[in-house]
């Protein structure tokens, strides 16, 4: 049975994934590569200056894709941000590169996580693709 960390290890392991959002009625899509579990949710990292941030703001819904190979993993869900310095600073500790930019205690930092979600993993080598919910 999948678990969220299997997730956040495959996301690890693509190093980059590709986060879609909606603008008003068009899709933006663009690459992404934090991916930690904090306290046993799935968080991502972003600025609140950015579009990304605004778009999750005014739509929380979102999809992003990874590939490793020829298996590949989607995730639909819903984007909460998580304003708690603790959150801020556990992702920034799990991602010490985003400290030239970021600091938990800035008021840009933005760190949100996946509720609703359902994660499906396929693959083009004909392996048995799975899905799961939380």
């Amino acid at each position: 049975m999948a678990t969220l960390q299997d997730v956040r290890d495959f996301l690890h392991q693509a190093k980059t994934y590709h986060l879609a959002t909606m603008d008003g009625d068009q899709p933006r899509v663009r690459p992404f590569g934090t991916a930690e579990m904090i306290d046993g949710k799935l968080y991502i990292q972003t600025g609140k200056s950015k579009d990304v941030f605004k778009q999750v703001m005014a739509n929380p819904k979102v999809e992003l894709e990874a590939c490793v190979g020829a298996d590949w993993l989607r995730v639909a869900g819903t984007l909460v941000n998580d304003d708690s310095v603790a959150a801020k600073k556990a992702m920034l500790d799990a991602n010490p590169g985003l400290r030239r930019m970021y600091d938990e205690n800035d008021d840009n930092t933005a760190v949100l996580y996946l509720e609703h979600g359902k994660a499906t993993f396929a693959s083009l080598a004909g392996k048995p693709g799975w899905t799961f919910e939380w």
